[in-house]
């Protein structure tokens, strides 16, 4: 008989996200290799097809990650002719990121991707905005910051 203390796999939400997430970013996985992209790239081209030119700082914020994490996934799109990186004359330390056309080019082909796995869910549209919305609202509450402003 279990008490009320006892901790059980299938009841943690965080294993939920934790297996969402897995099954989510393993349905781009292929996709993304086809565009010679990784997860944590794409998020890179994300950021600049909505935002548009910006600094690695801003980035790294906007994916809630660290600068040191985010300068090889730079560095990686650079050499893949995405994104093009220049160093800020007044402060070296900044350094700004532009989108070049093939960067630009590429969107189109990301956004068949995403198609392909909005797809794969079974969601109804209204159904993954939704869902999309309360992950958002969770990740405030937890003391994160919005993935996405809605």
């Amino acid at each position: 008989m279990a008490d009320d203390k006892t901790l059980r796999l299938d009841d943690q939400l965080c294993f939920a996200l934790y297996a969402a997430t897995n099954a989510v970013t393993r349905a781009y996985r292929p996709l993304l290799a086809d565009l010679d992209l990784t997860y944590p790239q794409y998020l890179v081209m994300l950021v600049l097809w909505q935002d548009g030119s910006s600094t690695s700082r801003a980035i790294a914020d906007r994916l809630h990650l660290s600068a040191n994490a985010i300068s090889p996934l730079l560095e990686r799109l650079e050499q893949g002719e995405l994104i093009a990186r220049r160093r800020d004359k007044a402060d070296r330390r900044v350094v700004h990121i532009d989108l070049t056309e093939r960067g630009y080019a590429l969107q189109s082909l990301a956004f068949d991707a995403q198609q392909a796995v909005e797809c794969r869910t079974g969601l109804a549209i209204d159904e993954l905005e939704r869902l999309r919305d309360q992950l958002v609202a969770l990740a405030t509450r937890m003391g994160g910051q919005a993935v996405a402003e809605a």
